[in-house]
């Protein structure tokens, strides 16, 4: 008969906790070395947040952490903990600020900021999304976060995206959807353009429309997109669209116009990774 082995101890088993985090601080030391290489590598060549912000891998990171998590530690933990060392790292790389609109309340905008990008990061707050969007626009490489539901009251700030060199939209967070999302509340991303890292699963049009017509968002809709926001003022409706990056801006148009509507302008703002939803 074979004796069966005794139970470890708390000892024993505190022993391989330790083991595990000093392996754990290690391999985050080891990271930070590669880091350095790769800032010497792109200094020759490229400067600022769009040699060191990825938002198409970074997605393609959280994807894969999201599929393969298991076990009692509950994700938001292990999400909040990588969004960090992403986000530290790359501070590292190229130094940043996020500016954030809390003209919706402090407190959400602090906790998205905070969840997504860690506490080593400065944070700068403004009363509205067009002051965010300027802060970045005269910034060396800072982020800028806003509410998707900016009210009324905002008017249509899209369409200060417009022109080439204004800032674009890189990232819609939360990211990884699920309910009771600790940092829940909707966001998009803005940076100055990036050359070659932006992702186009998602893009994004500030319309300007000389004829609306209902038929409009429904014939959006069945291009697979939406309405995200839209505003009215003197110069007509302006709406910020998202559809699938597959559909072309003349589709697009053409859709619009065999609906009724009459775009006097459509222009991209940026692009985002399509939402992974946890099942």
């Amino acid at each position: 008969m074979i004796a069966e082995k005794p139970a470890p101890s708390l000892a024993d088993l505190r022993q391989e906790i330790d083991r595990i985090d000093e392996a754990m601080h290690r391999l985050l030391m080891e990271r930070s070395t590669i880091i350095d290489r790769l800032i010497a590598s792109k200094k020759a060549s490229e400067t600022g947040l769009s040699s060191a912000f990825r938002p198409g891998r970074e997605a393609s990171m959280m994807k894969a952490l999201a599929e393969r998590h298991e076990g009692l530690l509950p994700l938001d933990t292990v999400e909040s903990i990588w969004r960090v060392i992403i986000g530290t790292f790359t501070y590292v790389q190229a130094p940043y600020a996020v500016h954030a609109d809390i003209s919706g309340g402090d407190a959400p905008m602090r906790d998205s900021a905070r969840f997504h990008f860690g506490f080593t990061v400065p944070y700068v707050t403004h009363p509205s999304a067009a002051a965010v969007i300027e802060a970045v626009a005269t910034s060396r490489g800072d982020l800028g976060i806003f509410r998707l539901d900016q009210g009324a009251t905002s008017g249509a700030w899209w369409r200060t995206l417009a022109d080439r060199d204004r800032p674009k939209i890189i990232a819609r967070l939360p990211f990884i959807e699920r309910p009771d999302h600790p940092a829940g509340t909707p966001v998009f991303v803005i940076s100055k353009p990036l050359t070659d890292a932006a992702v186009r699963d998602v893009v994004l049009y500030a319309a300007q429309f000389e004829r609306w017509h209902r038929g409009a968002n429904e014939a959006l809709t069945r291009l697979g997109g939406e309405v995200v926001a839209s505003a009215a003022d003197a110069t007509g409706l302006s709406e910020l669209i998202a559809v699938p990056g597959s559909v072309e801006p003349a589709r697009l148009q053409q859709a619009m116009a065999q609906a009724g509507a009459s775009l006097a302008q459509l222009a991209e703002i940026g692009s985002h990774a399509e939402r992974f939803h946890v099942k």
